[in-house]
């Protein structure tokens, strides 16, 4: 869907300032209208980790912490979209207690709309909205889905982990392989009973990395150990990882073709039925776009 005049005024009020023009812009990006939006080198930090770990809370300090040094914010939370319904709860903000601090943050909720990788399919364009508009300090949660939580690197150029005292989580993170990815690793709750020996476990299962990443323990809670883990953000120095962001952003324009294919509902028809096998069901969506 090409860009219209109404896009186009909507787009130019979003690039003059309007939050409201700007939440539009965001919607009508994520009901697929194709908006150009200016190129702009963007500051982006990924949070993922598993669900529960206290991402959210977390990011609510984060919002204060560069609010209070006049930088702008802007959060990009996804929320998973329900198999069955296509809905979500899109209920992240609930859980940023800085989310309506005024004119220096923006907090837009996200639906996967069953996107594969965990993200929104239009994250990438969202992000150059955002940097576009000015926003300093882009801010992506992921859903916490895990094992595909890896698709965050095609988008952040750092990348925050969050695990618990648990150290079950981070044993899903290592199976993931996005303990491989993290810049730095937070441990949050430290308030609790097995946080120090959770980061101290994760130090040691790090410790034969040529460059591990840094290891915090943090309280989203009372904020301890906040300030000296966004130092450590600040001056981050990330590996580039063009070949791994390439990859997966080739990856989720190819998923998200195939789920927008005209054919696909019918292909999906014939293969409920045994009609057609996998293979010919590829075959078949391939061929209809030659």
């Amino acid at each position: 869907m090409a860009m219209g005049v109404n896009e186009e005024q909507i787009l130019r009020s979003a690039l003059q300032g309007s939050r409201r023009d700007l939440s539009r812009l965001l919607s009508l990006i994520e009901s697929g209208h194709e908006i150009t939006i200016p190129s702009q080198k963007s500051w982006t930090l990924g949070v993922t980790g598993p669900p529960g770990v206290g991402k959210s809370s977390l990011i609510g300090n984060f919002v204060n912490y560069w609010s209070s040094r006049g930088d702008k914010v802007a959060v990009l939370a996804v929320d998973p979209s329900s198999p069955k319904s296509g809905g979500a709860l899109l209920g992240d903000r609930m859980r940023m207690t800085s989310a309506d601090s005024g004119d220096s943050v923006f907090v837009r909720s996200l639906a996967t709309r069953n996107h594969p990788g965990g993200l929104s399919a239009y994250i990438s364009i969202m992000i150059d909205c955002l940097a576009a508009c000015g926003w300093d300090r882009i801010v992506i949660e992921t859903v916490g889905s895990g094992q595909s939580d890896y698709r965050i690197a095609a988008f952040a150029d750092r990348i925050l982990l969050v695990d618990g005292p648990d150290r079950g989580d981070i044993v899903q993170a290592e199976k993931a392989g996005i303990i491989e990815l993290a810049d730095i690793i937070a441990v949050n709750k430290s308030d609790m009973e097995g946080s120090e020996q959770a980061a101290e476990t994760i130090r040691s299962s790090l410790s034969m990395d040529e460059n591990p990443p840094t290891v915090h323990l943090v309280c989203s809670h009372d904020g301890s150990g906040v300030d000296a883990m966004m130092k450590d953000i600040e001056n981050c120095i990330y590996e580039a990882r063009c070949r791994l962001r390439a990859r997966e952003r080739l990856i989720s324009a190819w998923d998200f073709r195939l789920l927008r294919h005209p054919e696909l509902n019918r292909v999906l028809d014939l293969l409920e039925t045994g009609s057609i096998t996998v293979e010919e069901a590829v075959k078949s969506l391939s061929k209809s776009e030659e």
